[in-house]
């Protein structure tokens, strides 16, 4: 009997248990807590973090990725300039009150965020290695990018949800980390085993690499080589290994134009989200023109560098004026240089959509190439670029014979980027054909006919030409490490040779704020630090100096 009302008991008991958990399902579907984590298809993440790379758009904010920050970047380094005299950037100036250049660090910090968090999280948990490994590769690809930008920024306290202010951490550490996730990022791209599906993750990374594994790995190794690259200017870069890294990473990452990462756009309507920042249709650039530096570079107006030749790529990336020839604006000038008297108005550019008139703002698609297109595409990195990073590790080193096989690697791959992937709005007269490209490479002043001539200079403004456009952030890392003016010993000329910042004399046209110095980093996006973690920001010198944005950057120092 005894055992007969115990085993009733424990049915009973376990009916009601079993009623109660059944009640609780019905309960929980009906009325999901909102702060408990819902698990949804990773493959429904990842298309969002990818867009993120080049242009972020949400619910909860838009405007949020590299593009967006190299609108104004972009006049540190004179790629473009505003149309307006004196417009701050133009003049490597800085805002406080704004979300201007905070466009990185809302992509890391929330564009990303805990979308790459669970995809690695859940990932994990379902054995899809495949996109564990893309996920951690945009994680490393986040950490270096925001580190050159801002400086020190949030590392070991990122994304902890029981924090309203957060501790900031030193560079070097960012740049650990990001070689630390980069390769745990090769390690689970390598895996085959589990629930990875090649079909899964190409649906969604429909508009980057196409799932392609060997695209990932590769770009991951394109990390990794700007990691090291980007310290060039230290004294240890050859005695530590670091130029080696770069010539093993390099090799390692794009060797051909169909290995480049492109982020594309689906253009299929109008929205924001369907084309690029920079295309005619969410009009962004309307009041840009291109630099004067870039268009003399090309033309063969500069004194110190590739002087009398002209460069068939013009016609490929910049825009000509009604003269037929290549013109652009002093950044802290704008258009009133072409309107002082001294200078021809026909001189002007037409916008990047090839409008013509002085102040249009508007273009069509039909009339925009390169970059400016809705559709892009936009290289997120390139073979070329990889070879100029393997030019310049080389030539740190002294072996100057690599350095010009790579250095003349590199300007090939890029003719032949434009060529196949840029060909479109191109005059027929205009189209480079393989003796126009020979003819270019073949004139000793571009490409020497022995390695005993290379420069520095040849390799760095060479890849400034190659990177115009879309590279504004790795441009302005390269320009901040050799500060923007230093000498290079072979020529006696600058680096960027005959590259002028804003002068201070006889008018000063650099930001007063600045303190005579140049931009040297992003102040933390207003919107989160400047409201909310003031106590760091005071720490650093970010909160209380005005020319925070001049402090150099670690990977500046000798």
């Amino acid at each position: 009997m005894q055992n007969n009302i115990l085993k009733t008991t424990l049915f009973l008991t376990g009916f009601c248990l079993l009623g109660m958990a059944s009640c609780k399902k019905k309960i929980d579907e009906a009325y999901l807590n909102p702060n408990a984590p819902v698990i949804v298809p990773i493959e429904t993440i990842l298309p969002g973090v990818i867009g993120g790379l080049s242009a972020y758009n949400s619910a909860a904010g838009s405007n949020y990725g590299v593009q967006i920050d190299d609108v104004l970047l972009g006049r540190y380094i004179q790629y473009w300039g505003s149309t307006a005299s004196g417009e701050n950037y133009g003049s490597m100036g800085g805002t406080i009150s704004s979300d201007n250049t905070g466009g990185i660090w809302a992509t890391v910090y929330y564009g990303h965020g805990q979308n790459v968090n669970r995809i690695i999280q859940w990932g994990t948990e379902q054995q899809k290695w495949d996109f564990v490994g893309v996920a951690q590769a945009i994680r490393a690809w986040d950490w270096l990018e925001l580190t050159n930008q801002y400086g020190e920024a949030i590392l070991k306290e990122a994304f902890n949800t029981s924090q309203s202010q957060f501790n900031y951490d030193s560079q070097p550490e960012f740049y650990d980390s990001c070689r630390v996730i980069c390769h745990r990022a090769l390690s689970n791209l390598s895996r085959t085993d589990g629930n990875v599906s090649p079909a899964n993750l190409a649906q969604s990374d429909a508009y980057f690499l196409g799932g392609n594994i060997n695209k990932w790995k590769k770009f991951v190794y394109g990390i990794l080589a700007r990691s090291y690259i980007d310290l060039s200017s230290k004294t240890i870069f050859t005695t530590n290994g670091y130029a080696d890294s770069v010539i093993k990473y390099a090799n390692l990452s794009q060797s051909s134009n169909a290995d480049n990462a492109l982020a594309t756009f689906s253009t299929v309507n109008s929205s924001n989200g369907f084309n690029s920042y920079f295309g005619p249709t969410r009009s962004n650039i309307g009041t840009m023109r291109q630099g004067g530096y870039i268009a003399d570079l090309m033309s063969g107006l500069n004194a110190g560098a590739f002087t009398g030749v002209t460069d068939p790529r013009t016609w490929y990336m910049l825009s000509e004026n009604a003269n037929g020839t290549f013109k652009g604006v002093s950044p802290w000038l704008g258009m009133s240089q072409y309107l002082s008297g001294t200078t021809p108005t026909s001189n002007y550019p037409k916008n990047f959509w090839r409008h013509p008139t002085q102040n249009s703002t508007t273009g069509t698609n039909d009339s925009a190439k390169y970059v400016y297109s809705n559709g892009g595409p936009w290289p997120m990195m390139t073979a070329s670029e990889m070879q100029f990073s393997l030019a310049e590790a080389a030539f740190r080193k002294g072996d100057k014979t690599t350095a010009l096989t790579a250095y003349t690697n590199a300007i090939s791959l890029n003719f032949d980027m434009l060529t196949t992937t840029y060909a479109s709005k191109i005059p027929a007269s205009k189209v480079i054909t393989p003796a126009m490209k020979d003819a270019y490479m073949s004139n000793a002043s571009v490409v020497p006919t022995s390695s005993a001539n290379l420069t520095l200079t040849m390799i760095m403004l060479q890849k400034y030409i190659a990177l115009y456009g879309w590279g504004t952030h790795q441009t302005w890392t390269d320009m901040r490490k050799y500060h923007y003016t230093d000498i290079d010993p072979s020529t006696g000329g600058q680096v960027y040779a005959n590259f002028t910042p804003p002068p201070t004399s006889p008018i000063n046209y650099l930001t007063s704020t600045n303190n005579g110095k140049y931009a040297y980093r992003c102040r933390p996006r207003y919107n989160s630090e400047y409201l909310y973690n003031v106590p760091e920001l005071t720490r650093i010198g970010a909160y209380q100096n005005l020319d925070y944005i001049t402090y150099p950057c670690w990977f500046t120092f000798p």
